[in-house]
């Protein structure tokens, strides 16, 4: 091989990592982007859970490990990043207040971790969790009976 075909195909590798130094040649998996969501959003006041359907659900129960990014689903496309979020709030909380905080710790927290741009993070709510409400009427009934004895 001559020294010039050398120093062409040495140019060309340069260009090539310099085009891959641009993007850095990094690709973040649906995955990751999903779980780091899915902590951002568990840590939001009012959400009871996610909402992941059956097969998530099973998936839990025989690994017994808790699927971060259960119930979130996630679209990347270049830098950009579409992001639904699927959830069960408290009872008594406000459903709207809930969402808007949901949209803007996890925008934060995926823009901040990942350098990718959300378009969107649609909050779609699959139920409200009642437990607390029976919980109360439960311990309302004990006392009644214990000040009755």
């Amino acid at each position: 091989m001559s020294e010039e075909n050398k120093n062409e195909e040495i140019v060309e590798l340069e260009n090539e990592i310099t085009t891959q130094g641009e993007d850095n040649g990094i690709k973040i998996s649906d995955d990751v982007v999903a779980v780091i969501a899915g902590v951002a959003v568990s840590e939001v006041p009012g959400v009871a859970g996610m909402s992941g359907g059956f097969a998530g659900g099973i998936s839990e129960v025989l690994s017994g490990k808790k699927n971060l990014a259960k119930g979130i689903k996630v679209e990347v496309a270049d830098t950009d990043a579409k992001i639904d979020v699927n959830i069960i709030v408290e009872y008594g909380t406000r459903i709207p207040d809930v969402a808007f905080e949901i949209q803007t710790r996890v925008k934060k927290a995926v823009e901040n971790m990942t350098g990718l741009k959300v378009e969107e993070v649609n909050v779609h709510v699959q139920g409200v969790n009642t437990d607390v409400v029976k919980t109360e009427k439960q311990e309302e009934s004990e006392e009644s009976e214990n000040n009755e004895n």
